[in-house]
């Protein structure tokens, strides 16, 4: 860059040359910037879609994956069906067992087997720490398979840990292996099968050899030594939540069957077979189907719809099973049916929990926390649904707050601030009546969070309005354009109107008061070198001047107290007195609100006093023939020209006489002194 400098330098004839060359270097810097933000901006736009399109892709294959591992358990049920339908036609069943070793075993051969497989999962259960308590012996669990994995960390793919998992036909262990002891395993985690889903992991060198668990809120990856164990471990996994799925099954279907009881012994009592035919409807009444096939693959079908985030599938099942269940009778298989949807009820609520929480993206608006909102309503906890979108959006007009920057003018601040707060307000409000439409009782918790929110947006305003020390004219615009953007809210039927007033009402009578005190200490300065003359104001474009802001004070008659060439016959402390209170009349009138009555009228009453005083004193005081009548005519000016002025104005914005002000207007004197005396008293 220097060297490039040093030869433009030399070439160059002047400075004109040389900002010139300037010139096109901005011009080329600005154009190249541009040109980033285009293709950043587009980069992230195909980026989305493109992580959008791999989300439905791999959710794409999961369910390819699902559809062609049903088919293959249909076409072995159907070939066991064969061979077993083959096993009772055959007369022999001592040579069809010679013949083929895979038919079934006998009930001898399968208690032995049975006996054989606790045995080994005794065996290995041992070497593993913590886990006895944990998974407790029962008659019907087995080992079905078992091996080395290499745990890695499903957001970084960083290896984490080599673990040992073993498999059994209803749930699955993971063991992190004793560093100092070999063939020793630590528990680390236990999964239920009704609540795991096997996802397959394309090979990505070099990452491979890669399968995925999905156990809701968590995912686990793990990889295989190679491509042969892991589609075992596919395999057996799919093949052992099948075989679970199938013995639930029956095990349902022995439990649905009526079940013959014991034959009751002889009884004399002839009420009794009265009894028994009473009793014998309710028992069949208590018999509900559930062997169907979309309740047996229910709970699976939700852990399914919940890691695919199909939230509304989830919730469309939910309200199919409720229908199906509404008039049936509880039994103890729809109890323990019950259970398990209730577990992912639980563990889909967590999910739209986890969706309206703050700590996830606010972007969006409130319409994106729509899908999560009406299914939390669905599932019947509108109550829960209320209390996370509002925390959401609470959370969300926070954030576009502090985003603000503070620079330039306080009122362009203002009218950022404002804009962003009820623009968000009313969106969420329109969103809320959409969500909420039929649950009245919802519409109480966000009136609370309407006036909670207006109070974070008051602390913003009064911090940076009041705080700050900007002058009343500065203030009176802020609390303006705040009280035009409130009623806005009344598209919607939302009055906060009051609420801004009674937050602002402390900050606004501390921003009154202190224009006071320094209206009263510039108007006794003032006094205090008073020399009762005549102004002089030089030229006739100063006296028109003064003639246009008296005329905007609310004086007409202000040509009466013009002289010869550019003279005024009024003092200059009485016409910047006049000048100073109209304008802050003017001001405090558009903070003004019922609550500030008493405030703007006492502190009129404490200017006009300081004024009106020392007039009266210095006429009280002066010997001069000459000054003393001149004295009197700022007198007239003050008592028949300016406080009608000040009365009328203030009845204008406040709709209504004050008679503090009439009784100023109507006294000869505002303090009544000793006529022999030469001090006014205060």
């Amino acid at each position: 860059a220097g060297e490039y400098v040093k030869q433009l330098s030399q070439q160059s004839d002047g400075d004109r040359d040389l900002q010139e060359h300037r010139q096109r270097i901005q011009a080329l810097s600005e154009e190249t910037a541009q040109s980033l933000k285009r293709n950043v901006y587009q980069n992230y736009r195909q980026f989305i879609e493109t992580a959008r399109e791999i989300s439905y892709l791999e959710s794409e294959m999961y369910q390819l994956s699902h559809i062609l591992t049903e088919q293959k358990g249909i076409m072995e049920a159907v070939t066991q069906a064969l061979l077993l339908q083959a096993d009772r036609d055959d007369p022999a069943p001592g040579s069809r067992r010679a013949a083929d070793p895979f038919l079934p075993l006998s009930a001898k051969e399968a208690a032995a087997s049975e006996e054989g497989r606790q045995r080994t999962l005794t065996t290995l259960l041992e070497k593993v720490e913590g886990c006895r308590d944990l998974l407790p012996e029962s008659p019907g669990k087995y080992l079905v398979y078992n091996g080395d994995l290499v745990e890695y960390d499903a957001d970084h793919m960083a290896q984490i840990q080599r673990v040992h998992a073993f498999l059994m036909n209803d749930c699955l262990l993971v063991a992190t292996a004793l560093p100092n002891r070999r063939g020793a395993y630590r528990y680390d985690a236990l999964y239920p099968l009704d609540g795991l889903a096997v996802v397959n992991v394309k090979d990505n060198p070099p990452m491979k050899d890669m399968f995925k668990l999905l156990m809701f809120p968590e995912s686990r990856i793990f990889q295989a030594e190679n491509a042969k164990i892991k589609k075992e471990w596919l395999e057996v996994l799919e093949e052992t939540k099948r075989n679970r799925v199938l013995s639930e099954k029956r095990r349902l279907e022995q439990e649905a069957l009526p079940r013959s009881a014991p034959a009751p012994p002889e009884s004399t009592n002839p009420f009794e077979e009265e009894e028994e035919e009473e009793e014998e409807p309710s028992a069949e009444e208590e018999v509900v189907d559930l062997s169907l096939e979309w309740i047996q693959e229910l709970p699976e079908d939700l852990d399914v719809c919940i890691a695919q985030r199909d939230f509304e599938g989830a919730v469309d099942l939910l309200d199919k099973l409720n229908e199906y269940l509404g008039d049936k009778p509880v039994s103890q298989p729809v109890k323990e049916l019950r259970a398990k949807v209730d577990e992912r009820v639980r563990q889909l609520t967590d999910v739209l929990v986890f969706e309206l929480s703050p700590d996830r993206s606010l972007r969006g608006g409130p319409r994106a926390t729509r899908r999560a909102v009406s299914q939390l309503i669905r599932l019947g906890q509108s109550t829960k649904a209320c209390e996370l979108f509002l925390k959401n959006r609470a959370a969300a007009v926070q954030t576009a707050i502090r985003q603000l920057r503070i620079e330039g003018a306080t009122l362009l601040y203002i009218h950022k601030l404002c804009h962003v707060f009820f623009t968000s307000l009313l969106e969420t409000a329109r969103e809320f009546e959409t969500d909420f439409a039929g649950n009245n009782g919802c519409y109480s918790a966000f009136v609370v969070w309407a006036r909670s929110s207006m109070k974070m947006f008051v602390d913003a305003f009064s911090k940076q309005v009041f705080d700050s020390k900007e002058s009343l004219s500065t203030a009176a615009e802020c609390v303006k354009v705040a009280k035009e953007h409130c009623k806005q809210l009344s598209e919607i039927g939302l009055d906060l109107t009051f609420i801004i007033h009674a937050l602002l009402v402390k900050d606004i009578k501390g921003a009154l008061q202190s224009y006071k005190d320094i209206i009263i200490e510039a108007t006794k300065h003032r006094n205090s070198e008073e020399m009762w003359r005549r102004m002089n104001l030089m030229t006739p474009e100063a006296l028109g001047k003064l003639r246009e802001e008296m005329r905007s004070c609310g004086v007409g008659n202000f040509d009466q107290y013009t002289g010869d060439d550019c003279w005024v016959n009024l003092s200059y402390t009485v016409v910047a007195f006049t000048k100073q209170t109209m304008a802050f009349l003017e001001e405090a009138l558009k903070l003004y609100f019922p609550e500030l009555h008493m405030v703007l009228l006492e502190s009129l009453v404490e200017i006009i006093l300081v004024a009106v005083q020392h007039v009266d004193y210095s006429l009280r005081c002066e010997q001069d023939p000459e000054k003393k009548a001149f004295i009197r005519q700022n007198a007239s000016f003050l008592y028949e020209t300016v406080l009608p002025v000040v009365e009328k104005r203030f009845e204008e914005g406040v709709g209504k006489p004050a008679k503090q002000l009439q009784d100023l207007r109507n006294a000869s004197r505002l303090m009544r002194v000793n006529p022999e005396s030469t001090t006014s008293v205060v």
